[in-house]
């Protein structure tokens, strides 16, 4: 008995050194790109600073959580049947409560209703009771998940003795926000600092105008929906397939940040299109395979998204596709701002703004930050990366890979594009 207690708390010890050192890892990967360029962040961060978000505190907070939780090992005291149905019950609680929040906005929001505070007070109340016991329950849903993911990522064949490394760990929380920043005469990331969480739109305007005033470059405030520090951060959900897929793509950024491509991520943006990438190819295919064997309810169709259905004319159903409308509109810009006309491209991307709102996409600014941010994640063929090329060797690499593991086993010792190029020489058709 004394011998395995004594096992038991070297194995906690052990545990919090290893979290300690990744801590240090994904800091310093989060942190590499203020290294490699640290002109342009630290200009930006005149403007910034008293709205940034504290990673270090975060971060001590969600680890102490987090051993909290690793103590209890609740999972281990419930059947598969029941693990399932915390995950389940958690879900419930969080359409539940974003629920609340929303009609609690509308009373707010509605210009008839003269005193919000007074009508909404009962559900300010019910909001609290159900903000309660949704902090006592998301670690259980949290533990489970972790478990089943982990399960996955081990039959995938990317763990050690069975055991992902690093360990996957991720934690609900609001999430910051990201100011991302990028020339007006080509489009680039040099920038992306992190924000406090919900700031107010006009706070978030005025950041965007005074960046890009002082400093003459295009600025967008984004939302994320995870960031891969370590616990990786996600946002609260309660769409599941959404939630599997964003714990296993911030995992990724775990996993690689142990490799030369994950502390690579900063060095030039075609390295940032391959993390991205790579991470989004990887979280798709992982949490498919936890659906498939946890949820297979929530298993989303192969074909969901594909060629749309045939008319009753025989031709094909006219829809709206945002990704090919986007991809072109990227194509479109690259070409403008190559011929130099850099007021021509911002125009004509505040015209497309206003097409894709026509069509149900309420784009609140497309700019050069824009396509910066969202053209690195190149899992599709069509999207903002336009005809960037890399995102395409990536996707080829997979495709002639024969498993995930020996996929991501192969890019992740990518130290540039050059190096991701002959790579798939060396893989051949």
């Amino acid at each position: 008995m004394f011998l395995r207690s004594f096992l038991r708390r070297l194995a906690r010890v052990g545990r919090t050194f290893l979290y300690l050192a990744l801590l240090l890892a994904a800091l310093l990967s989060l942190r590499a790109g203020d290294l490699i360029r640290e002109d342009v962040p630290s200009q930006v961060r005149q403007f910034t600073r008293p709205w940034e978000f504290d990673y270090v505190s975060w971060t001590l907070d969600a680890l102490w959580a987090k051993e909290r939780q690793a103590v209890l090992d609740l999972p281990r005291y419930l059947t598969p049947a029941q693990q399932r149905q915390a995950v389940l019950d958690y879900l419930d609680l969080v359409r539940q409560l974003d629920r609340v929040e929303a009609d609690i906005a509308d009373f707010y929001a509605n210009p008839a209703v003269k005193n919000p505070q007074v009508l909404t007070a009962p559900l300010v109340a019910r909001r609290e009771r159900l903000l309660a016991q949704w902090q006592r329950q998301r670690l259980l849903a949290e533990a489970v998940l972790e478990h089943q993911i982990s399960t996955v990522i081990a039959d995938l064949g990317l763990s050690v003795g069975g055991q992902p490394i690093p360990p996957l760990l991720y934690h609900v929380t609001p999430l910051p926000m990201a100011l991302i920043v990028s020339p007006r005469t080509v489009i680039r990331q040099e920038a992306d600092i992190s924000l406090q969480p919900d700031l107010p739109l006009e706070t978030i305007t005025h950041l965007e105008q005074v960046v890009e005033r002082g400093l003459n470059v295009s600025a967008l405030v984004v939302p994320v929906g995870g960031i891969g520090i370590y616990p990786t951060m996600v946002m609260r959900s309660d769409n599941l397939p959404w939630l599997v897929e964003t714990v296993a793509h911030e995992w990724i950024h775990n996993y690689l940040t142990l490799h030369p491509l994950g502390l690579l991520y900063e060095a030039s943006p075609e390295m940032r299109t391959i993390n991205e990438t790579t991470a989004s190819l990887a979280g798709k295919e992982i949490a498919r395979a936890v659906l498939a064997r946890y949820y297979p309810e929530f298993l989303p169709s192969e074909t969901e998204n594909e060629a749309h259905p045939p008319s009753s004319d025989g031709g094909a159903a006219k829809a709206f596709d945002f990704r090919a409308e986007m991809h072109t509109t990227r194509v479109t810009v690259d070409a403008l701002l190559a011929a130099g006309k850099v007021d021509e491209a911002e125009a004509y991307m505040e015209a497309r703004r206003r097409f894709f709102w026509e069509h149900g996409y309420p784009i609140r600014r497309l700019n050069q930050a824009y396509f910066a941010f969202y053209g690195a994640y190149a899992d599709t063929p069509l999207g903002p990366q336009g005809q960037d090329p890399v995102g395409e060797a990536v996707r080829t690499l997979r495709a002639r890979s024969p498993d995930l593991a020996t996929f991501l086993r192969r890019i992740a010792w990518v130290t540039s594009y050059q190096a991701l190029q002959h790579l798939l020489a060396q893989t051949g058709s």
